[in-house]
């Protein structure tokens, strides 16, 4: 039975579009504005579109580091989608040198200029599945997803890579550890794929609920 998922408003991110795919798959979606709102929730997604600089300011003035921080520690289910996954790390080069949540030790860069390789990356890729989890349970070999972005994460440690995916170079398309989970793609917009992922994100198991 899928629970309850409560949205991190912080601003930056395509809330909407989230919350009517979680809603497509039976979840519950509450959107939270305050860390108030979202105290004791059994899962967060953190969603984000924009720039790093702003995003890590934003979360700042609205108080909600604490509660990611939290959060995961207790390791209740996160979601991190595209620069949610970006803001975990502890560094970010976009337009300068930005301090992450430094929840994942790593850094946020950008792809480099090639000859034809078009920057940002948008579109439909193909996933290469690195280590099994729980939210791909269902997605097939080859799951192909949609992307928007210029910059992508260096987990300094290669165990939490879960997926990778080619533009130019292999990068990091998703990261796992634990209930800690974070995507560069964007599920809400990866239609099948996507609500499979979402859907087997909303029925984790939390420590809240045991």
């Amino acid at each position: 039975m899928p629970s309850t998922v409560h949205i991190i408003d912080y601003g930056m991110g395509n809330l909407r579009s989230v919350q009517k795919a979680l809603e497509k798959v039976g979840a519950g979606a509450v959107i939270c504005r305050t860390p108030a709102e979202a105290a004791g929730a059994d899962s967060l997604v953190l969603p984000g579109v924009g720039a790093f600089r702003d995003a890590i300011a934003e979360l700042k003035r609205h108080d909600f580091v604490g509660l990611i921080k939290e959060h995961i520690a207790a390791d209740r289910p996160f979601l991190g989608i595209c620069l949610g996954l970006q803001l975990l790390f502890d560094v970010s080069y976009e337009d300068g040198e930005y301090e992450g949540l430094g929840i994942v030790p790593g850094e946020v860069v950008r792809f480099e200029s090639q000859p034809g390789l078009k920057i940002p990356h948008m579109g439909w890729n193909t996933l290469t599945i690195r280590k099994p989890n729980p939210l791909l349970d269902g997605a097939g070999p080859s799951p192909s997803v949609y992307f928007v972005h210029s910059y992508y994460v260096k987990p300094r440690d290669p165990a939490v890579i879960a997926a990778t995916a080619g533009h130019g170079v292999e990068f990091t398309a998703m990261i796992a550890r634990g209930n800690l989970f974070a995507t560069q793609f964007h599920p809400e917009k990866s239609q099948t794929q996507g609500l499979n992922l979402l859907g087997n994100f909303a029925t984790l198991d939390s420590p809240v609920a045991r």
